[in-house]
């Protein structure tokens, strides 16, 4: 059995923050937003940009570039952000219904900025698990863009979230496009370093905590989590990604292409030289910013539209989330 990637979709809000407005509310200099944090410009919500919406757009995108009747989709993987519509509320079933899916059953998973990668893995298994199960759609939206407060120099490394919706919708024997494997770790003792302190069971919200803005993701212990971090980033980076292609019998010298989420240009920069890969063998989304779990689809895509993947291509998609999580998949393009 094989599970091949029919298309993708995209929705980026037509709304943007730049590289200036960011460094006017954050008081940092506009050339260490741009050349150190890696942000010219980035999509940010619209009126209407709501976050399961996006991901309907996203998915009508993917769905009309593949030419199916939605009513051939068998499951519908909701993989877009907890910070939706309405709170406690089941997304993919939303979609399920704006898309026509009539003939669907429908879920939702969640692993931060790692959930493509993880949904990729999971949709994989089912297919391989249940006969009735040949095309799985997977769509979400992100906009955790909401939570940032640029005055709050603790999350300055999430200055660059953004918003945006992506969609992929798979097939079981599709000819082309094949998933091969994934890797994924996770490490619990970043579970509550970076968190929206209120507004949970712990500390419900109230007026005084919206009227202190309170509401609004945190970094508990920044210094502690930085020196704890720099010491396993970067290196998990590369291990999934070095991981996921030994399991599908590849080496990183196999690679042409690697889909990987916004983060501060020398970061990206390292991934490539440690892997030996070129600039032009990945695309720095410098004018997207981070929109989460939706960074590898857009990279994907953007890179499809460029003519940067080609037929018998090896491409990694890699991600990481707040979590910590770190996360990679392998795929034989064409």
């Amino acid at each position: 059995m094989t599970v091949g990637i029919v298309s993708t979709g995209i929705y980026i809000p037509q709304t943007k923050m730049t590289a200036k407005e960011i460094a006017r509310l954050s008081n940092i200099p506009e050339d260490i937003i741009r050349q150190k944090m890696g942000i010219y410009e980035k999509p940010i919500p619209g009126e209407h940009d709501h976050t399961v919406q996006m991901g309907v757009w996203a998915a009508q995108d993917a769905i009309r570039k593949a030419n199916i009747d939605p009513k051939d989709i068998d499951v519908v993987i909701y993989m877009g952000e907890e910070h939706k519509e309405y709170p406690l509320w089941t997304a993919s079933i939303k979609m399920q219904e704006e898309l026509g899916a009539v003939n669907a059953w429908a879920f939702d998973v969640q692993l931060r900025c790692g959930t493509t990668i993880m949904a990729l893995k999971l949709a994989k298994s089912l297919m391989a698990s249940d006969d009735t199960i040949h095309t799985v759609l997977l769509a979400g939206g992100y906009r955790n863009v909401d939570f940032i407060d640029y005055s709050n120099p603790r999350t300055r490394f999430m200055y660059n979230l953004a918003a945006g919706g992506g969609a992929i919708l798979l097939q079981k024997n599709y000819d082309k496009n094949h998933l091969l494997e994934a890797d994924i770790m996770t490490d619990g003792s970043f579970s509550e370093d970076v968190v929206v302190p209120v507004g949970g069971t712990k500390k419900p919200l109230t007026p005084d905590d919206l009227e202190n803005n309170l509401y609004q993701l945190d970094v508990r212990d920044p210094i502690g989590m930085k020196e704890r971090l720099e010491q396993k980033s970067l290196s998990n980076f590369l291990k999934v990604i070095r991981t996921s292609l030994a399991k599908s019998g590849l080496t990183e010298g196999d690679i042409s292409y690697l889909a990987m989420l916004h983060m501060k240009k020398s970061a990206h920069d390292y991934i490539l030289n440690e892997l030996g890969l070129k600039q032009e063998q990945s695309i720095y989304l410098q004018d997207y910013g981070h929109i989460g779990q939706i960074d590898q689809i857009l990279s994907l895509q953007l890179a499809l539209e460029e003519g940067r993947i080609h037929d018998g291509d090896v491409v990694t998609l890699v991600s990481a989330g707040i979590g910590y999580v770190w996360g990679a998949i392998t795929i034989r393009w064409g």
